[in-house]
């Protein structure tokens, strides 16, 4: 609790008909229960509540109940709720409550005056420390995936989101869209951003995947920068993104926020919380493919997606069939990957540190980019490759992964890169080398475990600033020789192929998973980019936090 003289108000109020002291300053509202008697209690825990000022969602000023104009047919109840009442003065506060599993709830506490002028003093200085929040947001634009997921989107933002908007007093601006890339065609060519605060996408992964890729060439655009080109430092968008999911996945928001709740995301929203993000971009012979914030996977995952999108009509099962039948065919993959280290960094990708609210680590890396950028902006990339910095691996592998975060979720809580950090502008670039199915069932096997799913010999990784892939086809055929190599070989070997994978006709490529999508190149140059959109997050908070605000006189 702050000191007396840093007080704004302090008042004796009444919660629930008991006494309570009641004292607001710039940074909390604090409320404490009045000792019945000054007899001292030693086991009588004191009553006292502390909610941030940045945490509070909305005041609002109840109205007066005038007990004459209140019928009396002298029940106990209505007896009870005259004397509740009691023709007082009330303003109640709406404030955000920490559940278990990093969930949040809207929760309110109703304040009784015996004085009108007391009451609205209280409830203008309230307003007034919520209206200096700059971060707050005002003027939303929202997109609704009614199509993703199981088709909820329309109703959960509709039922849970947009009563606390309207309760925190923010205006929003809501287009359903109608077809794939809606929003991010909107957002690139029609949407006027400088009216809104913030960009918000209900839906999952995929519409996510949208938002950025319009967000992000549309901010690109508008400062002259060539998105096409990978040598190009990407600007920052100045507008943060809220993620409402409801989608079948939604490993973004579980990755930076702990749970896949909506009303927990809505609330994150509201009190205008900022969490920088580490985008990559893939390109391919100068050309944009897309951009990445959580998994680029080759090998396993890449075919895991490719071989679940012809079994669509199976639903999110068609995921673990996908999976186990790619386990058994056990494919590997020749090539050459490239990659350029991330040098002068704190934090390794084998550390027991991991990326949590405030993280130092992403604090420190961060800077040391902007610092690097600012410095090196014109010749970075050519000096980088002149000066032998460059490392090379060839070799087969089962699985070649990318994680710009620990890609953690319900079924991974510790995610395929536990120690990846959300904006410290490196991803960990994970290689599986060709092994037995058993070695490769215990490293899967260990994303579920708390076992150090890196410490095994078949398995290294790297924490890298870009890197490149080579397989092994491209090195002497053109892209054009490729595909129709493809689309022969599928046409005539296929059904043998996948249903006798002892054959020997394993193919020589695999598809890249990136974030869910398929490339349609496999001979890719990746580059990160630091902290270039930010969302409205604060990263996972740690667990002796919830525990110190169960007792929040510990504050």
């Amino acid at each position: 609790m702050e000191r007396p003289g840093r007080l704004l108000l302090q008042s004796e109020l009444r919660v629930r008909n008991a006494a309570y002291d009641v004292s607001l300053s710039r940074s909390l509202l604090t409320w404490k229960r009045r000792a019945a008697s000054p007899v001292y209690h030693p086991f009588r825990p004191s009553v006292c509540h502390s909610v941030p000022v940045s945490e509070i969602i909305s005041v609002r000023e109840e109205e007066e109940e005038n007990g004459s104009r209140q019928r009396d047919d002298g029940s106990w109840k209505k007896i009870r709720e005259r004397e509740g009442k009691d023709c007082r003065q009330a303003f109640t506060v709406l404030y955000v409550e920490r559940c278990q599993q990093h969930r949040w709830r809207c929760a309110e506490v109703t304040f009784t005056c015996s004085d009108e002028a007391v009451c609205q003093h209280w409830v203008s200085s309230i307003r007034e420390q919520l209206a200096s929040n700059t971060s707050r947001p005002k003027n939303l634009l929202v997109y609704i995936n009614p199509y993703g997921g199981k088709r909820q989107g329309k109703r959960i933002y509709e039922q849970k989101v947009a009563p606390l908007f309207t309760q925190a007093g923010i205006s929003t601006s809501v287009i359903v869209t109608e077809y794939a890339n809606h929003a991010r065609d909107h957002l690139k060519m029609e949407a006027e951003l400088k009216k809104f605060d913030g960009v918000v996408c209900v839906g999952g992964d995929g519409m996510f995947s949208e938002i950025i890729h319009g967000l992000i060439w549309r901010t690109q655009i508008d400062c002259g920068i060539d998105p096409n080109s990978p040598e190009e430092a990407l600007s920052p968008c100045s507008l943060r993104i809220g993620i409402i999911p409801a989608g079948s996945t939604d490993c973004i928001c579980f990755a930076t926020v702990g749970t896949n709740d909506p009303v927990t995301s809505a609330l994150h929203i509201i009190v205008g919380d900022s969490q920088p993000l580490d985008v990559c971009s893939v390109h391919h012979n100068s050309m944009f493919l897309r951009y990445s914030v959580s998994l680029l996977g080759y090998g396993f995952y890449g075919d895991v997606l490719s071989d679940s999108e012809r079994k669509r009509w199976m639903g999110p099962a068609r995921y673990d069939f996908s999976g186990l039948k790619m386990f058994l065919t056990h494919h590997y993959y020749e090539g050459t990957v490239s990659y350029l280290p991330a040098r002068g960094i704190i934090g390794t990708p084998r550390d027991a540190t991991r990326c949590r609210s405030g993280c130092v680590i992403c604090q420190h890396n961060g800077q040391l980019n902007s610092e690097r950028s600012e410095k090196y902006e014109m010749d970075e990339a050519s000096d980088s490759e002149s000066s032998g910095e460059w490392r090379t691996i060839r070799g087969k592998f089962l699985a070649i992964n990318a994680a710009s975060m620990s890609c953690a979720c319900p079924r991974s809580p510790k995610g395929l890169s536990p120690a990846a950090h959300l904006a410290d502008g490196t991803t960990d670039l994970i290689l599986v080398r060709k092994c037995s199915r058993f070695n490769f069932l215990r490293h899967l096997l260990r994303h579920t475990s708390k076992d150090d799913q890196f410490d095994l010999t078949f398995v290294e990784v790297h924490r890298v600033r870009r890197f490149r892939f080579m397989p092994r086809h491209c090195q002497s055929d053109s892209d054009l020789e490729l595909d129709l190599h493809e689309n022969s070989k599928r046409q005539i070997f296929s059904q043998i192929c996948k249903d006798h994978p002892a054959c020997g006709c394993a193919p020589a490529y695999s598809s890249w998973n990136c974030d869910g999508e398929i490339l349609t190149h496999t001979a890719i140059d990746v580059r990160v980019h630091c902290q270039l959109i930010k969302l409205f997050a604060r990263g996972i908070e740690e667990l002796p936090v919830f525990e110190d605000l169960t007792n929040p006189c510990a504050i």
